[in-house]
């Protein structure tokens, strides 16, 4: 149940080793997120929601002398990440709204995840506690009106009479924050030097094959949970369609919520 009462929808597992190979615009983004940490040779960083591990390597493939820790809930993201990632870097089973740390490091990172979890004041609180003093937030997630028009496609499918009954009571399982929202509460959990923006990053496929491929395995995971598997593909390749006929076509209308703070 969330903070506010309400059900959550049920989230699926990923499937880990497709996401592995779709996950260039991921890695793009966090590689720009990981110019910003900056991090330093004897830092301990935890890289939140770190997935298969991409950019979790790259921090220690930029700064051999960091100690680096990585958390992610889902246990095939983990299992992915262990099999390509260095044997330096720590993997945990934990959510991001209870860590088990505690004063430990001096950077935390992360991105792609916030939106994921629906208790942004619990896990901006939990960040604060993890960090040393003084120490930083650098993180990115989507935000504002990330993927409206994706998910407006997506709705409009489930209307149809052939998939409307399996999205009765659904519930959006991501929060898109604002920047004042997350602003107020990133103060509240206790952080200064606040910095907070949204920016655009729209996201071109080269085809229908792979912006089906893209969809399926990142954005419509938890939709695709809820059908048989007969009508799954249906599903998809009508989104995909529509999508056909957008402006430019096949391009997802990413939005990213940048956040850096310190403690």
């Amino acid at each position: 149940m969330r903070s506010d009462g309400m059900y959550t929808e049920f989230v699926p597992d990923w499937d880990a080793a497709r996401y592995h190979r779709v996950s260039d615009p991921q890695r793009s983004w966090g590689l720009r997120v990981l110019d910003r940490l900056a991090p330093r040779a004897g830092e301990r960083i935890l890289d939140i929601g770190c997935g298969t591990g991409r950019l979790t390597s790259e921090i220690l493939a930029r700064t051999p002398g960091a100690e680096v820790t990585a958390v992610d809930r889902s246990g095939a993201m983990l299992t992915q990440a262990r099999r390509s990632a260095p044997e330096q870097i720590r993997f945990v089973q934990a959510d991001g709204t209870a860590l088990p740390f505690a004063s430990a490091f001096d950077a935390v990172f992360s991105t792609a995840t916030f939106h994921w979890i629906d208790d942004h004041p619990a896990l901006f609180s939990e960040i604060h506690r993890v960090l040393r003093p003084d120490g930083r937030l650098v993180s990115q997630a989507g935000g504002g009106a990330n993927l409206s028009r994706l998910y407006q496609h997506a709705t409009t499918v489930a209307r149809d009479q052939r998939f409307a009954r399996y999205f009765e009571r659904w519930i959006d399982p991501w929060t898109f924050a604002g920047v004042d929202d997350t602003r107020d509460r990133v103060a509240a959990a206790g952080f200064r030097q606040i910095e907070v923006w949204l920016e655009p990053a729209p996201t071109a496929f080269a085809d229908a094959q792979a912006f089906a491929e893209f969809t399926a395995t990142v954005c419509l995971r938890v939709q695709l949970a809820r059908l048989p598997d007969d009508y799954q593909g249906d599903y998809v390749e009508r989104i995909t369609s529509l999508a056909a006929a957008d402006d430019p076509p096949f391009t997802l209308d990413y939005w990213r919520l940048n956040i850096d703070a310190r403690k």
